[in-house]
């Protein structure tokens, strides 16, 4: 893995069971891992904690996963993103997001933390 020794990463989900679960289990295999539990609580968070990677629920109330992703893109270029979602419904999000220039991983829920762990390496380069 690339980046200093504990890569910070930043746990997106209105589900706040899932979004703390994903961060202990991020914690324990050696990330600097935080929970928010909305898009907005992910950007104002993201501005102080400059994490290296974002993954995030796509369909949350308020600014979606996506929007989140674009937004902080906007901030932090190099922060590497990875998306899940346990809805069909988010394959037009991620069309729009793909019209306007924005390749995300995709994970479906529930995702395996052997899974989640091995995409986060693939997606960071490692």
């Amino acid at each position: 893995m690339t980046g200093p020794e504990h890569p910070r990463v930043l746990v997106v989900d209105d589900e706040r069971i899932i979004a703390d679960t994903l961060t202990m289990i991020l914690t324990t295999s050696g990330f600097d891992a935080r929970a928010a539990y909305s898009g907005e609580m992910a950007l104002e968070m993201a501005r102080n904690f400059h994490p290296e990677m974002l993954i995030t629920d796509v369909v949350m109330p308020g600014l979606s996963g996506i929007e989140a992703a674009i937004k902080l893109h906007e901030f932090l270029p190099s922060c590497k993103i990875l998306l899940f979602s346990g809805q069909a419904t988010t394959q037009h999000l991620i069309e729009a997001a793909r019209a306007q220039n924005y390749e995300f991983e995709l994970l479906a829920k529930p995702v395996h933390p052997t899974e989640l762990l091995a995409r986060m390496q693939s997606v960071m380069g490692g």
